[in-house]
Parts: structure tokens; sequence; C-alpha cells
């Protein structure tokens, strides 16, 4: 049976933020409601340490609150409290809100339809979060968000990476990469134009780029770059321009690792939200729009990222 944590308290009515706050944790938590002023969570949930914040909090506000350790008296019991932070319902919710998304494919574009996956990987996340007792919903859940981006994928960026496992990344000599031709996908989206940007400012200043409509199109002497197979590409949660700035030694530097956090949500949903990343997808959404031949998209696209990077330096 499952150890809990329960947390008696009585709130008083002034202040009101008191109570409001109290409420905003509780709930962040994913508490579950016993009755009224009683709340419940696994010990094993991470926020366990929030009821003992909270019931701090509360007696520091001279009110009252008891955090009691339980375990039910039977299987029966623990059943019960396990049906109080039951996310059936949340589930039921989220599963449908993928199904229509995938539905909406068809009539979105690229950038509406990444932003839609974002907005559920979040939904997900969260939802995971407070889900202690994680089964066939929550697998759902996952199977159907990949789904989403597999369809996305094959809809908006043919031979998109799938990654590989993470690993540690050899550095490379710059001096041995010059000259070179460099391949990719053709119509290079965020993280294509990005990396080409950090390879011809700051791995090989005379790169010449091959724009591929395949994959498999690419010259053995060509080192590839975002696509399965490729020289360069997803490793683990980084996407193709973090797995260059890491191979050359880059990736310390505080406005190229901003840089990539920011094209890797904007890629990939993964890792915190970043303030730039809508605003770098409009400009390059706008650019994509102005700009039919791949070549004359990047250079317009190098004073764009010029000018990110510039602003992501730290003051000196």
């Amino acid at each position: 049976m499952t150890d809990w944590l329960v947390l008696a308290a009585t709130l008083p009515t002034h202040p009101s933020a008191l109570r409001v706050r109290v409420w905003r944790a509780l709930k962040a938590t994913g508490a579950g409601t016993l009755r009224d002023g009683v709340y419940l969570l696994p010990a094993h949930a991470p926020g366990a340490a929030v009821l003992r914040e909270l019931a701090a909090t509360v007696t520091g506000h001279g009110a009252t609150a008891h955090l009691l350790s339980v375990q039910p008296v039977d299987a029966a019991q623990d059943t019960v409290f396990r049906s109080l932070v039951d996310r059936t319902d949340a589930y039921a919710v989220l599963h449908q809100a993928l199904r229509d998304a995938r539905q909406q494919l068809p009539e979105l574009g690229a950038t509406e339809a990444r932003r839609l996956w974002r907005t559920l990987s979040r939904q997900v996340a969260e939802l995971r979060a407070i889900d202690f007792f994680p089964g066939h919903a929550a697998a759902k859940a996952d199977a159907g968000l990949e789904a989403l981006q597999q369809e996305i994928d094959r809809r908006h960026s043919p031979g998109e990476p799938t990654g590989e496992p993470a690993t540690p990344m050899p550095r490379l000599a710059r001096a041995d990469h010059q000259g070179r031709r460099w391949a990719t996908r053709r119509r290079p989206w965020v993280d294509r134009l990005a990396t080409a940007w950090l390879i011809q400012r700051r791995v090989d200043p005379e790169a010449r780029f091959l724009w591929l409509d395949r994959p498999a199109d690419c010259p053995p002497d060509a080192l590839g770059f975002d696509f399965d197979g490729a020289r360069f590409t997803h490793v683990g949660e980084r996407v193709s321009f973090e797995v260059v700035a890491a191979s050359f030694g880059l990736a310390d530097e505080p406005a190229i690792a901003r840089l990539g956090a920011i094209v890797r949500c904007l890629d990939t949903g993964a890792g915190a939200p970043q303030d730039e990343a809508a605003g770098v997808e409009l400009m390059v959404r706008g650019l994509h729009a102005r700009h039919a031949d791949d070549d004359t998209l990047l250079a317009a696209a190098l004073p764009l990222f010029d000018t990110l990077h510039a602003a992501l330096e730290p003051p000196r």
C-alpha cells in the first residue's frame, strides 16, 4: 500500500491573500481533497515537500496546520485515497484534444501545427507531473503526442531527424572542416538555418551549402546536418545547432547556449520556454514568405542571427 501525507489546515478568513496562496500551491501539487481543509498526497509525490512548506506558512500566520504521515488501514482505503488523485477525466480531455489536433492538421501551416504540438506537449507534461500512478492513460497520451509529431513532420518536415541516443560528443578541429560542402534538407526551418549560420560564421567561413530534396541525395563528400544518418544531427534532447556547437567547442559561450535553447524550443518544444522564441519564429516565417530560393533565404537569415546573437551576448 501507498504511504500518504495529509495536510489538515484551518485558515483564517483574513488575510484573503493567504487563502489564495495556499489554494494555488495545493492545486499545483495535484493534492486530493479528503474533506474541506484536509488534503493528501502520496509520500513519493514531488509536491510532498510543498505540503511541508505550506504547513509552516500557515502556522507562521497564526493559523492551525497539521502534517501527518498516514498509511491506509487496508487496500480498500488505499483505493479511496488513490481515487482522490485520479487523473482519468483529465486524460480523457487530453486524448480528445490530441485527436482533434490530428484532424486539424490538413488546415494548418507548419508554424501553426508546431505551435499546437508545443501547447499539447506542455499539457501532457503538466498532467504527467501530477499523475502519481501512471498507467494506460498516460502511455496513451504519450503515444498520441508522438503520433501527432510524426504526422506534423511527415507533412511539413520530411526527413526530420528522430534523434540519436545521448552520448558524449568528441571535440572536432575547425581546421579540418574548412572549405567543405555542407548538406541539409531544402526549405530550412529554424534549426537548419541557425546551424547553417553557426557553420558559416564560426566553423567554416567558406562553407558551401547543398539543399537536398531527400536525405538520401546527400553526396558522400558532403557533411550532412539535421537528418537521420547525417554527420551532425539531433543527439538526445540536443538539436543539430547544439550538436554542432558542442562538436566545435562553442557550446559554453553564453550567447550560443541561449540561442541553442531558443532553437530547441522552436524545433522540438523541449526545454524551458524561451521569451524570444515567438519573435524568432515570426521572423523566420517572414523570411520563408519572402524567399523561395534557399540560398537567398540563408543569405537573408544570416543578419537576423547575427543580430540575435549580439543581443544575447552578456553585457561587458
